[in-house]
């Protein structure tokens, strides 16, 4: 189903229906590169790279609809540096390695899409969303961590994303994309 099919929501992360968030956490435990067996590990894995996001606040979730009830795929982001967040502070390489570049970049998304919504520009529609909110708080940029090697790399370039620093973590090669956010005129 093409972009043109799908609808774009912003929902609230405390009051996302259950069954949204359901599909919501299907999408991100099929994404998952190796996620963990059923159980504590698996709970804080969820809580770590999309649970943090859903609590309200300043972060973004954006839902991309097939239909009225279908999840083709979410954005979770955050709007403000997360190196200067509390929240964060388990995600080391925030402070220790791009502290410098999320000044620059301060807002940072996960995005991930169901398998057979994949390629057909509904997440650089979401990409673009996010965007915009962004955009409208007044900060000059967003940022995306990935692994260095990963094929999402190509999509966040076509999105505008530019590499701007790689780390090592957890014996894994990070890199760090940023996409400046001119204001509107």
């Amino acid at each position: 189903m093409p972009l043109a099919q799908t609808s774009i929501a912003r929902v609230s992360g405390p009051q996302c229906p259950a069954g949204i968030l359901a599909q919501i956490e299907a999408i991100f435990f099929e994404a998952s590169a190796n996620p963990p067996a059923p159980g504590p590990e698996r709970d804080a894995f969820r809580e770590r790279w999309l649970g943090r996001y859903l609590q309200g606040g300043t972060d973004v979730l954006l839902v991309a609809l097939a239909g009225e009830d279908t999840v083709a795929g979410y954005l979770v982001g955050a709007l403000e540096d997360p190196a200067l967040q509390e929240r964060f502070a388990d995600i080391g390489y925030f402070r220790a390695d791009f502290a410098g570049l999320t000044r620059r970049y301060p807002a940072h998304l996960h995005i991930n899409l169901a398998k057979t919504f994949r390629s057909q520009g509904i997440g650089a529609g979401l990409i673009e969303a996010f965007a915009d909110i962004v955009r409208q708080t007044g900060a000059p940029g967003m940022h995306v961590v990935t692994g260095r090697a990963m094929r999402n790399v190509r999509f966040y370039q076509r999105c505008g994303f530019v590499a701007c620093g790689s780390t090592m973590w957890n014996c894994r090669e990070l890199a760090f994309l940023g996409r400046s956010l001119p204001p509107d005129c």
